[in-house]
């Protein structure tokens, strides 16, 4: 295993960063998450592998992925050798409180996150999206506290405008408060936007780039008239890549002869190219078939060529914003 620095931070984490969302099992909402006997081998053959780094959601299945990762992580690894991810923001009960970036929010919510980790302290506690209804001072401060009371190492956010996120960083360095070390967006070979704007400003601000969807649903794993259970259901999914199907196509069709023309699956390439940007630390990569592991772990060695990338990256055309919501 490869490791790397959590943005401009001393911790150390793995090259690709486990993602959580797969984990909940029947009472996850969707035929496609695992079990917690499943998530448990999944977590097992991660360690073994060297990842150190999982990250979760208080909404993932509504609280029961981050069970079965805390139950789990308890289990198998000492606490210090693991950098557990978790994030805030998502509705997690019905009221006007039961969702967004309140002082009230956060505090409760971080807490709800570490009773069910089962641990006294995240190692990054994330803003999942943008809310426009709080004012940045106030989330910003309530993160800084959650820091200062040891409940969180790091901050981290995800999906936002660029100019949003620098209007984060100004006003924690304007007050003297924790600043975000993260940034986990939406970036894959199916939607660049980002290199546009957030790409270099993560670079700039030397901020550790965590991409989610790196393999856009599957979409990059797999033959694209290829049908499969969570491409049925997943709505989310559908709604991130409509509208941009024939172009899309065309992306997918390239990567799979610069796959082919390597010898090694799609999803090893699509990988690569991420992590071939300097900005990213390290991509989120979920589980659900021994495969996956499998793909992840092989492209943290995968060279591209600059004629490999001339390749896959020749087809994109812009694409609409997607995934701030």
């Amino acid at each position: 295993m490869r490791y790397t620095r959590l943005g401009n931070t001393g911790t150390q984490v793995s090259r690709i960063c486990l993602g959580c969302m797969s984990f909940g099992g029947p009472d996850g909402g969707h035929s496609w998450t695992l079990d917690e006997d499943a998530s448990r081998g999944v977590i097992r053959d991660a360690l073994e592998a060297g990842i150190n780094f999982f990250d979760t959601a208080n909404v993932y299945s509504q609280g029961l992925s981050e069970e079965i990762t805390g139950r789990a992580l308890a289990d198998m690894a000492r606490r210090d050798e693991v950098v557990i991810a978790t994030k805030v923001f998502s509705r997690m009960h019905s009221g006007p409180n039961g969702a967004g970036l309140s002082r009230k929010a956060i505090m409760n919510e971080i807490d709800n996150s570490l009773r069910r980790l089962g641990t006294d302290y995240v190692d990054l506690y994330q803003i999942h999206r943008w809310d426009p209804a709080t004012p940045i001072e106030e989330t910003m401060e309530a993160l800084h506290d959650v820091v200062k009371a040891g409940k969180a190492r790091y901050i981290g956010a995800s999906s936002m405008y660029a100019w949003q996120f620098a209007k984060a960083l100004f006003t924690a360095d304007l007050h003297g408060w924790t600043r975000f070390v993260t940034m986990q967006d939406h970036y894959n070979l199916l939607n660049r936007e980002e290199e546009r704007e957030m790409l270099p400003l993560c670079l700039d601000q030397s901020i550790g780039v965590l991409p989610w969807s790196p393999l856009a649903r599957g979409r990059l794993a797999r033959d694209p008239d290829e049908v499969t259970a969570r491409l049925t259901e997943d709505l989310r999914g559908a709604a991130l890549y409509e509208g941009a199907e024939e172009s899309d196509r065309k992306v997918v069709e390239r990567l799979g002869a610069v796959a082919a023309d390597r010898g090694v699956p799609r999803a090893q390439i699509a990988l690569a190219w991420a992590m071939r940007n300097p900005a990213v630390t390290a991509p989120i990569v979920g589980v659900t078939k021994p495969g996956h592991l499998v793909d992840a772990l092989a492209a943290i060695d995968l060279e591209l060529d600059d004629e490999d990338v001339m390749r896959l990256e020749e087809c994109y055309v812009p694409h609409a914003i997607a995934g701030f919501s």
